[in-house]
């Protein structure tokens, strides 16, 4: 009875999770820079932020968020800091060669990276917009909560394993390997990609005046 609804929502949501954003960036800079394992948290993380924003659309709070200024804002400039944290201390990145003068791997505790995927798309407005629209305009509101929940759950293990697939390519010895070439100026590169993210994301509002 709800299999064309699902069809859709999934169909949605295969579009959105595959657009280049801070998730992608993010999971392939702990892919390439430390390796398959935190990678694959990472992209673990990112999948259970979808559970966040799952829980509170079906709440309704994401609609007190989108409709209070104030508070989209502080989610937006968390958000925008988070980014720019993490890219500032990316592009601090500095050469460190073995003996063999291979890069060797970022150290990253696996609870790190987890959180680094977590937090990216936890705090991401333009998750909580997406979903507020997913569970507002395409799921009907007739739709019982249960079978609205199972939708959320598809939803975060389909982001997980999408990531996890990015997580696999990039962090392949042969990928690595070829990355590995750049050293700390592929890391100084996505540095600078999850910064201009940050810097985007705090001007949104000024940069549509």
């Amino acid at each position: 009875m709800y299999l064309n609804e699902f069809l859709l929502v999934a169909l949605v949501h295969l579009l959105a999770v595959m657009s280049p954003g801070p998730d992608f960036a993010v999971v392939i800079r702990n892919s390439v820079g430390a390796g398959r394992q935190a990678g694959l948290l990472t992209a673990a993380g990112v999948g259970s932020g979808i559970l966040l924003h799952v829980g509170y659309s079906l709440l309704g709070i994401g609609l007190i968020v989108s409709q209070s200024v104030w508070l989209f804002n502080l989610l937006k400039w968390l958000a925008a800091a988070y980014l720019l944290y993490i890219g500032i201390r990316a592009l601090r990145a500095k050469p460190q060669l073995l003996p063999d003068g291979h890069t060797p791997p970022l150290a990253m505790a696996p609870g790190k990276a987890f959180i680094n995927g977590f937090i990216t798309n936890g705090l991401n407005p333009k998750a909580t917009l997406f979903f507020l629209s997913l569970f507002t305009v395409v799921i009907n509101p007739q739709t019982p909560l249960a079978i609205q929940a199972g939708y959320g759950l598809y939803l975060a293990l389909a982001t997980a394993a999408w990531f996890c697939l990015v997580a696999l390519l990039f962090s392949h010895h042969s990928v690595r390997r070829g990355f590995a070439r750049l050293g700390h100026w592929f890391d100084r590169l996505m540095g600078a990609i999850l910064v201009g993210l940050g810097l985007h994301l705090a001007l949104s509002e000024w940069l549509r005046r």
